[in-house]
């Protein structure tokens, strides 16, 4: 072999060993795409004798999480199972399916779904393909009969790609309910006793809780966050300030939130979410009754309280401003 000949095997091999390694990182590439593409398996947590929960990353959805970033839970009785939500995705809620299937045969009766925000129902499909009834706030058909509802949708299709898609639907409410004064629906199932809470008007217009009264526990939907600032938006922080003295009252053991770890101490566990809805309201409401423009209140509030829980970035700014729109209206309505 000449020279010219070893130098051009030499410089096929340099290429061979570049396309090689091209080739390798396209290959590990498309396979960690399809990893992440994979549906999760949901690990549902046992939280008393009827009871579990799956509890949902401390984040904001995004593609990385798969949008699980909330809870949901469900009861297991004698004649069937009754579930609290259904995660923000089809392909959760089918998680969700598969994951009590492993728990128990008995067939899934009942979906009750805590309000109609995207994180807490976009699963449904998921159980109505299984038979499940769904129950919901009858407010909820205001926001699914909204410009906002199919925009939502539209957002999170870009934004959760490939997990809400084309064939992601909007589910209604088989039943809505209608409550009286007493606020209360109470059911039985398979002899475990339940009652739906009406809590509308505090986080979201269609607020409701359920309680397991057998086991002493509460599904209390985003009524309640747990090691997190929770998400208030347009949320009416009176209301919900009232709804939480509610929830004490029902005494429960165990507290399935919206969003954070289960809490087996209520009382102390409540304080977060009651102390942050108090800061914002006195903050933004000295800032209105002193005419401080919102950027101005914002800067000189002092968030360190705060600061270093999980939320904070993605929601403060805008729990601020819309507290801020609220004491407006508040102090307009005291005139």
């Amino acid at each position: 072999m000449n020279n010219e000949n070893v130098a051009l095997s030499g410089g096929a091999m340099r290429m061979s060993r570049r396309w090689f390694a091209s080739l390798a990182a396209a290959l590990l590439a498309c396979a960690a795409g399809t990893a992440s593409a994979q549906p999760r398996t949901l690990a549902p947590v046992k939280v008393s004798p009827h009871v579990y929960y799956f509890h949902g990353h401390t984040g904001m959805a995004d593609p990385a999480n798969q949008g699980f970033m909330s809870n949901a839970g469900f009861v297991v009785t004698p004649d069937g199972v009754v579930v609290f939500d259904a995660l923000g995705t089809p392909a959760l809620g089918e998680a969700m399916v598969s994951a009590i299937r492993r728990i128990t045969a008995q067939p899934i009766r009942r979906v009750i779904v805590s309000h109609y925000h995207a994180d807490h129902f976009y699963g449904l499909q998921a159980f109505k393909a299984v038979g499940a009834e769904v129950w919901a706030h009858e407010n909820g058909r205001q926001y699914l009969s909204s410009d906002i509802a199919p925009s939502r949708l539209a957002q999170r299709k870009a934004d959760l790609k490939p997990w809400v898609d084309e064939k992601t639907r909007l589910v209604p409410a088989d039943r809505w309910l209608h409550f009286d004064a007493g606020k209360t629906i109470a059911f039985t199932l398979g002899g475990v006793r339940f009652r739906v809470l009406d809590m509308s008007a505090a986080h979201s217009p269609d607020d409701i809780m359920l309680a397991v009264d057998d086991d002493k526990m509460l599904f209390a939907g985003d009524l309640f966050f747990t090691g997190r600032i929770p998400f208030v938006g347009e949320a009416d922080s009176k209301v919900w300030l009232g709804a939480l003295d509610d929830m004490l009252k029902i005494a429960p053991q165990v507290v399935v939130p919206g969003h954070g770890e289960a809490s087996r101490a209520p009382l102390k566990d409540l304080e977060l979410t009651r102390s942050y809805l108090l800061f914002l309201r006195r903050a933004m409401g000295e800032a209105v009754a002193d005419m401080v423009p919102f950027e101005e209140a914002y800067q000189k509030a002092d968030w360190k309280p705060f600061a270093s829980y999980p939320a904070f970035v993605q929601a403060n700014r805008i729990n601020a401003y819309q507290t801020y729109l609220l004491m407006e209206r508040e102090s307009l309505l005291a005139k």
